[in-house]
């Protein structure tokens, strides 16, 4: 983790590299719960929302949706929940992982006052039942705000009374959707529902009105009111405003989480400069990389100097999603990188829509008859055939044939894959294998 190299502060990261940033002496140290206590005692809730609408925090869980606008959806009703997504399933991805671990009252005290502002009975903290430190970790984080009184009945004097329950997963990629999280919240398997009418702000966790919200957007909330809306929204460019982690993967001398502004820095600067990536591996070139965690639709080195920025990249077709940005060298086999992201969807598909189901097992088979030589020139087109009939199109972001966007995502990399290394795929079918090995 390094300094930002623009002007901008750390907002989510300052704490990272402290020795006991986990623990609530060191946080209270570094300015811990003074901005729930702020929101709690001198704000009413629709200041906090008039705030976070003023940031204009988008989401940092993949789909990028405005915060302050999802709470304004929420439903009126006696009861509703707010559910924070710490499931962070996307390969490649890291960043809520390293916030849980390192900075869990800082999620927590951001959890407080989201949940303050909807006006929650109750919270959850939703979290990857393989973080074992994590979850131990935020566990005694939120015992620790019990006995501090930043959890419970009228915390700080105030009028407010919260309870905040954590709640392992069960470890399926399907629970990062979010009404699949809220069914495996309730007890059951992790299908996603049908939307409409299961929109979680109307009809959510156990039928009430339910906010979720990620983990790293959660992250960001003490700061903003600690300094203000407009303090985040004059970070970035346009709609990508404040500073965001990115997870920078694959073939670079440097990879971590980089917390950087929105929009001042391109892809090329997360890679090559000496503060993050610091270059590809063994001084080779860029031969594509992934923009926003596997899902995303490649780009070809030609695309390094889009900025870091929700719309530049949404307009030259893929996401920055999950904030995972992976870097393929030109060492690497093309087709076996589209396969094996393939094989991943096949197996983590929940079953529940049979484009999803049996399209993907579809897929993975021909990638993998390319892949080990047994594959034939025809396949090319069953597999563009197959992937438009998940994703009619085959344009981004994709046509919607299945409950969830699991599906519609499974063809990004094949289609990316033959569009941009046509060549590499006949030469597996046609010389019997791959040139790189």
């Amino acid at each position: 983790m390094t300094a930002n190299v623009t002007s901008a502060p750390l907002i989510v990261t300052s704490r990272i590299e402290r020795e006991r940033s986990h623990l609530i002496d060191d946080y209270l140290t570094t300015g811990g719960y003074v901005a729930l206590r702020k929101a709690l005692l001198e704000m009413h809730p629709e200041e906090v929302l008039n705030e976070v609408m003023t940031s204009n925090l988008l989401g940092r869980g993949g789909a990028g949706f405005e915060v302050g606008r999802k709470w304004s959806m929420l439903k009126q009703a006696p009861v509703r929940y707010l559910v924070v997504n710490g499931d962070e399933s996307e390969p490649s991805t890291f960043k809520d992982h390293m916030l849980i671990e390192r900075d869990p009252h800082q999620l927590i005290e951001g959890t407080l006052i989201a949940a303050y502002a909807v006006g929650a009975a109750r919270a959850f903290i939703y979290i990857r039942g393989e973080f074992a430190l994590g979850l131990e970790r935020v566990q005694n984080a939120i015992n620790e705000a019990y006995e501090y009184g930043a959890i419970g009945r009228n915390i700080f004097g105030s009028n407010f009374s919260i309870d905040l329950v954590l709640h392992p997963g069960a470890g399926a990629y399907i629970c990062g959707e979010e009404t699949a999280l809220i069914e495996s919240l309730e007890g059951k398997r992790g299908y996603p529902r049908i939307k409409p009418p299961y929109f979680p702000a109307v009809i959510g966790l156990y039928g009430a009105p339910t906010i979720v919200n990620n983990v790293e957007s959660m992250s960001n909330l003490p700061w903003i009111i600690n300094n203000g809306g407009a303090a985040f929204a004059a970070l970035g460019v346009g709609r990508s405003t404040g500073t965001r982690i990115f997870a920078l993967a694959g073939h670079v001398n440097q990879p971590g989480n980089f917390e950087v502004e929105m929009a001042k820095i391109s892809f090329r600067d997360l890679v090559e400069r000496s503060e993050y990536g610091g270059g590809v591996r063994f001084g080779r070139s860029v031969k594509a990389f992934i923009p926003g965690g596997v899902s995303a639709p490649w780009f070809g080195p030609e695309s390094l100097d889009l900025p870091l920025s929700q719309d530049d990249v949404a307009k030259a077709g893929s996401m920055l999603g999950s904030g995972s940005i992976v870097i393929m060298d030109d060492h690497t086999c093309m087709v076996r990188a589209a396969w094996r992201i393939t094989k991943f969807f096949n197996r983590e598909s929940c079953g529940q829509c049979t484009p999803c189901r049996e399209g993907s097992g579809w897929i993975e088979k021909i990638m993998r008859r390319i892949e080990t030589g047994a594959g034939r020139e025809s396949d090319l087109d069953l597999l563009l055939d197959a992937c438009d009939n998940i994703a009619p199109g085959l344009s981004w972001p994709p046509q919607q044939t299945t409950i969830c966007v699991l599906g519609p995502s499974i063809p990004s990399s094949v289609v990316a894959g033959i569009k941009m290394f046509r060549d590499e795929f006949l030469t597996h079918i046609k010389e019997g294998g791959c040139p790189y090995e």
